[in-house]
């Protein structure tokens, strides 16, 4: 069983989620320029030491030799510091920038980007991902154990919070995903006694909403957006399956006896109005009770009636 609740942005619920700590730090971009220029600077600048090299090193006056070549080893030592800086960023990624240890931003721009060479660069995943429990073996409401599993589409959404407010944002959404299956699985049955009872098989579309909202205000913290959220296994526990199953199967008897019950009562119902409509015949209380027995009989028999022909009156 599955059902499928799309939540780009998901609306307020009544779902007992977790409170989680306000972020410290949010993303912001950081300040980069295009690469093109910085790597052709940064070749010129190699070439150029090199070149100031060779010079001093073919030339015949001692001072001369010794600057020039001095002086093209600086030269090219800056010019390959800073295409230590260049950064290739492809689409559906993202490079967080710190400067010794401090954020600086992110830089989300795809293509040959520059920023200061001494920063370090996290290349985080911004693309839309999925994430798949393990069949998960609980208890609902009534205390019946159940299995089910859940797939969740994600994508990070700040980049900061994904650094730096959890250790792993990838454990983080997996294990709080499992603890939000679980947490719905216990607070509704897989089938309700009730009519204006929610459970978790006949009311999928609302649970799955509440479940998105919870991994919402779970996962929020980390900087990452749910996408869509639905359950993909959905079934009694084997231990319990065949029992709940004859349930199942008499309670259906139980639906289809009362359905056929009612059909029968409005067509003996509709029997009687047309015989008194036309004047057919003029029945008293007692004949009637009869009628309604034989006709409720045949209607709600689930074998074929065997007619019997009664020769005198129904006094006698």
């Amino acid at each position: 069983m599955s059902a499928a609740t799309p939540t780009p942005t998901p609306t307020p619920v009544d779902v007992d989620a977790p409170e989680m700590p306000a972020p410290r730090v949010r993303e912001f971009t950081a300040r980069s320029i295009g690469g093109g220029l910085a790597l052709l600077l940064g070749l010129v600048g190699l070439l150029g030491g090199a070149g100031l090299v060779v010079l001093g090193a073919v030339s015949e006056a001692t001072a001369a030799k010794t600057v020039l070549i001095i002086v093209g080893i600086l030269v090219g030592v800056a010019a390959f510091l800073a295409m230590c800086g260049l950064n290739m960023v492809a689409p559906g990624e993202a490079r967080v920038v710190q400067l010794f240890g401090r954020y600086r931003g992110t830089i989300r721009e795809d293509g040959l980007r520059w920023v200061n060479p001494f920063t370090t660069r996290t290349k985080i995943s911004t693309r839309v991902r999925n994430h798949e429990t393990a069949v998960l073996k609980v208890n609902d409401a009534y205390g019946n154990p159940i299995e089910l599993a859940a797939v969740v589409v994600w994508k990070v959404e700040d980049t900061a919070q994904a650094s730096f407010e959890v250790d792993d944002f990838l454990e983080f959404v997996a294990t709080q995903t499992e603890a939000a299956v679980r947490h719905i699985a216990i607070e509704y049955p897989y089938d309700a006694h009730g009519e204006d009872e929610l459970s978790l098989r006949g009311n999928a579309e609302e649970i799955t909403e509440k479940l998105a909202v919870e991994l919402h205000a779970r996962v929020d913290a980390a900087g990452v957006k749910i996408i869509e959220s639905r359950f993909t296994h959905l079934a009694y526990a084997p231990e319990i399956a065949s029992a709940m199953l004859q349930r199942q199967q008499a309670g259906a008897v139980v639906a289809a006896r009362r359905q056929i019950v009612d059909g029968a009562v409005g067509m003996v119902e509709a029997a009687l109005a047309r015989i008194a409509e036309r004047d057919l015949v003029e029945l008293d209380q007692e004949r009637k009770a009869a009628m309604v027995s034989n006709l409720l009989v045949v209607l709600c028999g689930d074998r074929a009636p065997s007619p019997v022909v009664n020769a005198g009156s129904l006094y006698q």
